[in-house]
């Protein structure tokens, strides 16, 4: 039996979509792993494997034998913890061995002079509790926490973009006077006597090599890694950049030495285009990188919502303790405008919570002993008490964090071929511009123009704009659904939520409320507060689940509901009671048949049962005296829903196990032509089956328990928040807020998503098919232009921040 496993990893070294392919065929070329995912915009890679054939280890191995780096995502946190009670370097040497026992502590620091143990850890095996714990038993005493948690994964990318900012600072400061240098003769600029090139050859070759020194060194990541992966028969866009610039810097290296023995092999210098290339595709990448940053904004924002301390009651006082350290059924206490830390259920105190973070409601919600609180949401006016029920991972804001990072960490379609094709890209290319080079001396006779030739396809050829034209666009597509309250767990439910043209709502709980309401009163000779007073007075005793919407409907006009004697239920027809000294019957007409009691308003009865709703009828002393229907209300933002998906071209379709009088009334007044009625939990996946068959791209969407089936059984399953966990779990994209209009949104937001992805894409293509061939020198035969290589490196930085850029005016759509 296989014992299969999901693993995260960080890969360093990924430069375009070559790379990923690269990483994603040395992972799946071992024995055990069943996928293998590869993001280059996360710079990470997913992989599920089996633990019984191979280790992490093995697929580091794998993937660093192809040149790039590759280390286990852990959960790592940084803390420093204040110690009492330490005097010597022994004590030091105590508390660092007590804590580097623990299974998931990383590195241990404990510094004597100010007292604290800087702890390296991971989150998802130890907790800070145990390490104080860790320091207790040494002997000494752990202090209150004072500096926050940092994540150091973020703090590494950080560090990782401002050391490339400096690194492209470098590399301009010395390309500008590189460029100077060697154009400003051709272009009649003033240039010192002591470099000039008729004069002083070698001066001037030897000035411009030693400007291009730092500038190789700054941008010797090309080499590094793009050699490498050369070597390794996985070349990518570092390798057609390290052998355009190194065959011209070389070229340049030996004209200088001709130079140097006395030969004029001025034009043969190219040691300004080798420097201005990789400047400018540092440029490019560092404006990539900071663009790239941006897709993720949705991520911090749902973070910044976590608190990172909590107030908890201990020992009858309070005590401030930091998030990671709260346990299941502590009593946490959140005073006015704090954010409350985790999910749990209210103890003590009266307040009223900003729960539009989960629900998209602006209006706070009372919360009183009882109730539900959400970590994440804002208490707003009272101070309240709760135990904690869900901590951690475990939390809603948690859960909402994961899928968002799941999606934009998964792959769409389309993106995957994408890799593919960038994988044999990049040795077509190579073989391009070899070949056209070759041609090109052959017939002019004139290595400095093949060598142009050379170096011009090389770099314009970056398949960089290929690699990251699906993944930003999906992380900035998912994350603006996020913020939406629309959460899309894959990026294959995004792609595919663009094609749906069929949507299927569940009835209860999807369209109406899921719970029934009074929505008619009416009466014949008495009040309607007096009808209420005594039809409530029996549904207060009696156990029909209709009772809860006729005593809501009196508490909600204040009525006050007196006590029955004698009460009576009569199986499947009603109940009889006595109300101070009279006879009353509640039901419906068959017991009104069954004690001879006259009913000449029946026509109003049928109608009501006619628009779906269910009738119950009130004798006084043998005498009608009124009728009250109920039903299952129609949510207020249904009938907009079904016109937005219709306006949409998409057919709305319910389905419900309810009868096909009610079902039908529900779908008039919705605007839903087509209807499943009677339809039992198991039958409803089969009606989705049916219409796939049909040719439709179907949309399922439920809140129930009975609907996981369904869900699952549909192209894109979308679930209601408000709805059951195993709906959710069922589902590829779940609406927070529980508003259905929220389907058409998700659907408008996959489309807007995809076509931008397609945009991306066409662009990229049509670069490097019409930009090769232009450095190749197709115009050149018919006395056209000819591609400089250091306008082809500009053009070359220029898609793929174009890209990005495309992909980051999802942020401004409106939803």
């Amino acid at each position: 039996m296989e014992s299969l496993a999901k693993k995260e990893f960080n890969i360093s070294g990924m430069t375009c979509a070559a790379c990923v392919r690269t990483v994603e065929k040395a992972a799946l070329a071992l024995e055990g792993v069943k996928s293998a995912v590869v993001n280059l915009s996360l710079e990470n890679m997913v992989v599920d494997y089996d633990e019984d054939k191979l280790t992490t280890e093995d697929i580091i191995k794998a993937v660093e034998a192809r040149g790039y780096g590759a280390s286990i995502k852990e959960n790592t946190r940084e803390v420093s913890i204040p110690i009492r009670g330490m005097t010597c370097a022994s004590c030091v040497r105590a508390v660092e061995k007590s804590i580097q026992k623990l299974d998931g502590v990383e590195s241990v620091s404990v510094n004597i002079a100010t007292e604290t143990a800087q702890v390296v850890y991971d989150a998802d095996k130890v907790r800070i509790s145990s390490i104080k714990s860790a320091i207790k038993n040494a002997g000494y005493e752990p202090l209150e926490i004072s500096l926050d948690v940092a994540d150091t994964d973020r703090d590494e990318k950080d560090r990782q973009t401002r050391d490339m900012r400096k690194r492209v600072r470098v590399a301009i400061a010395f390309a500008l006077p590189l460029l100077y240098i060697a154009m400003s003769h051709m272009l009649g600029l003033p240039l010192p006597g002591s470099i000039s090139p008729e004069s002083h050859a070698a001066s001037f070759a030897l000035v411009q090599l030693a400007l291009l020194i730092p500038i190789v060194v700054s941008g010797r990541k090309f080499y590094t890694v793009g050699l490498r992966a050369l070597f390794k028969k996985s070349p990518n866009m570092d390798s057609l950049v390290a052998i355009g610039t190194g065959a011209a810097i070389i070229y340049s290296v030996y004209s200088t030495y001709m130079i140097i023995m006395g030969e004029h092999y001025v034009h043969g210098l190219y040691y300004e285009s080798a420097g201005i290339i990789i400047a400018l595709v540092m440029l490019g990448k560092y404006l990539e990188t900071k663009s790239r940053g941006r897709t993720s904004e949705a991520i911090k924002k749902l973070m910044g919502l976590q608190p990172k301390t909590a107030l908890v009651a201990a020992d009858g006082g309070e005590m401030e303790i930091l998030i990671e350290e709260v346990e299941i059924g502590d009593t946490l206490i959140v005073k006015p405008g704090e954010r409350i830390p985790v999910d749990g259920a209210v103890v003590y105190g009266y307040t009223a919570v900003d729960e539009s973070m989960i629900t998209g409601e602006s209006i706070p919600v009372e919360k009183t002993a009882g109730s539900s609180v959400t970590g994440g949401t804002i208490n707003k006016n009272g101070t309240i008490r709760f135990k904690a029920t869900r901590v951690g991972k475990d939390t809603a804001l948690s859960q909402i964090i994961r899928l968002v990072q799941q999606a934009q960490g998964s792959k769409a379609p389309i993106a995957k071929l994408a890799d593919i094709v960038a994988g044999y890209f990049v040795p077509a290319v190579m073989v391009i511009a070899a070949v056209s080079a070759a041609l090109w001396y052959l017939a002019e006779k004139d290595s400095v123009f093949a060598l142009t030739i050379f170096i011009s396809v090389l770099v314009i050829a970056c398949p960089c704009a290929l690699g990251l034209a699906t993944p930003t666009a999906i992380m900035v597509g998912t994350g603006k659904g996020a913020e939406n309250g629309i959460l899309i767990k894959s990026a294959e439910a995004l792609e595919t939520a663009h094609k749906i043209d069929a949507v299927v709502f569940d009835k209860t709980g999807t369209i109406t409320l899921g719970k029934p309401k009074v929505t008619d009163m009416l009466t014949y000779g008495v009040s309607e507060i007096e009808f209420l007073r005594i039809v409530a007075a029996g549904e207060k005793v009696s156990e029909h689940p209709l009772s809860d919407a006729i005593l809501q409907h009196a508490s909600d006009l204040g009525v006050q509901v007196p006590d029955v004697s004698g009460f009576e239920a009569v199986p499947g027809k009603g109940i009889r009671y006595t109300l101070e000294g009279r006879r009353v019957a509640v039901g419906n007409e068959a017991l009104l048949l069954e004690m001879d009691i006259p009913f000449g308003n029946g026509d109003d009865a049928r109608r009501l049962a006619a628009q779906g709703k269910t009738i119950i009828i009130c004798a006084l002393d043998d005498t009608v005296i009124g009728v009250v229907a109920v039903a299952d209300v129609i949510k207020d933002t249904s009938p907009k829903a079904v016109e937005m998906l219709r306006e949409m071209g998409i057919e709305v379709i319910m389905i419900t196990g309810d009868n096909e009088v009610t079902a039908n009334a529900i779908a008039q007044k919705t605007g839903i032509s087509r209807v499943f009625a009677g339809v039992l939990p198991e039958g409803k996946a089969k009606r989705i089956e049916e219409l796939r068959n049909e040719g439709k791209v179907v949309a399922m969407v439920g809140d129930g328990i009975n609907d996981a089936p369904a869900l699952a059984a549909s192209d894109v399953g979308i679930a209601i928040g408000s709805g059951t966990d195993v709906a959710i779990e069922s589902a590829d994209i779940v609406l927070i807020k529980g508003d259905i209009s929220d389907v058409a949104r998700a659907i408008n937001l996959s489309r807007k998503t995809i076509r931008n992805v397609k945009q991306n894409l066409f662009w990229a293509f049509v670069y490097n098919t019409l930009g090769i061939p232009v450095a190749a020198g197709v115009l050149h035969i018919w006395g056209g232009p000819l591609l400089s290589p250091m306008l082809a490196g500009a053009a070359m930085a220029f898609s793929s921040v174009s890209v990005v850029t495309n992909a980051l005016r999802l942020r401004r759509l409106k939803l």
